[in-house]
């Protein structure tokens, strides 16, 4: 038999399942993955974020997609918190456009804390297209969000960065979850 008559999905399965890796070497390989997979997926990022995650280099592939699902909650409620302490302590230095998005973003990430909760639920019930769909919801509100400043010329979001993060530990979830369902076909 020819190597080209392996698939891609074959040989993570092999080697995420068969070989005896050790934790780092799953961390290195689920990112590297995750980031051919998705160009919104930063491989530096992606295995930064996945190794400061507790216990994670003891971790399976799958312990590996709630961790990153668990930081992307936390990456959301730290982001709702921060809108909170901008709009509390800065509302007269706060230009009234800015603070519109800022209120917008507030719900939208207030949204996001309810859909990745939910996407908990899902993936530990293994129902990862529920999960995907939960998720999805997710990047959608860190783009929304972004795009509410955008849409006045000459202002600058303070979210930038943070609305990133939250969007790039999402698509590292979608696409653990994706290899989870490509290694059980």
């Amino acid at each position: 038999m020819s190597s080209s008559s392996f698939s891609p999905s074959f040989l993570l399965f092999f080697f995420f399942f068969f070989l005896s890796i050790n934790g780092q070497d799953l961390i290195y390989d689920t990112c590297k993955t995750s980031s051919q997979q998705d160009a919104n997926v930063k491989l530096q990022f992606c295995t930064t974020s996945l190794q400061a995650a507790p216990a994670s280099r003891c971790a399976d592939l799958e312990g590996l997609g709630m961790m990153s699902i668990r930081l992307t909650r936390y990456n959301i409620t730290d982001t709702r918190c921060y809108i909170k302490h901008l709009l509390k302590n800065n509302t007269k230095k706060l230009d009234p456009y800015v603070k519109s998005c800022l209120k917008d973003c507030f719900e939208l990430y207030s949204d996001a804390i309810l859909g990745i909760k939910q996407a908990m639920r899902s993936y530990n019930f293994k129902r990862f297209l529920d999960a995907n769909v939960q998720i999805s919801s997710v990047m959608d509100a860190t783009t929304t969000c972004e795009d509410g400043f955008k849409q006045k010329k000459g202002v600058v979001s303070p979210l930038t960065k943070k609305n990133d993060a939250t969007f790039q530990l999402s698509a590292i979830t979608l696409t653990i979850m994706n290899i989870i369902q490509n290694s059980l076909k």
